[in-house]
């Protein structure tokens, strides 16, 4: 039997977090799945399992900046709860890649032809989408063409 798909994945763990009566979780998943329900209407299709990890991507972006707002805000509380469903989130994207992997993809990059920023983002950024931090990335990609 093939892997379910996210989508399936994401609605039977709320099903399961409601049985368990685990509030934070339930209502984790039960938001980002109103987002990506609100993407499927934007787009007038099903969503696939790229666009539910592009979505998963933002979703976990925003309640890191959240959290480092409650922090600056003195609410470590708010804070900590943003960091978990943060975490939470996480746990439906592949492995994240570390730095050493990427630098590869980037000198890949520039060695397969392309000159500037643009066009090694453009290379290495479908391989690295929600396994590693876009502003990160940026700097890597500068550093090796200054070098």
């Amino acid at each position: 039997m093939p892997d379910p798909s996210l989508m399936e994945q994401l609605r039977a763990d709320l099903t399961t977090a409601r049985k368990d009566r685990d509030k934070l979780r339930t209502t984790t998943l039960s938001t980002f799945l109103s987002e990506v329900k609100n993407r499927e209407i934007e787009q007038g299709r099903a969503v696939s399992d790229d666009d539910v990890r592009g979505l998963l991507t933002t979703a976990i972006k925003r309640r890191r900046e959240a959290s480092e707002q409650m922090r600056a805000g003195s609410r470590a509380e708010l804070a900590e709860k943003e960091d978990q469903e943060a975490a939470l989130l996480q746990a439906y994207l592949p492995p994240a890649l570390g730095e050493d992997e990427v630098v590869a993809m980037i000198r890949d990059a520039v060695a397969g032809g392309a000159s500037d920023v643009g066009g090694v983002m453009k290379a290495v950024m479908p391989h690295t989408r929600g396994r590693f931090d876009g502003k990160e990335l940026n700097r890597l990609v500068r550093e090796a063409l200054a070098g």
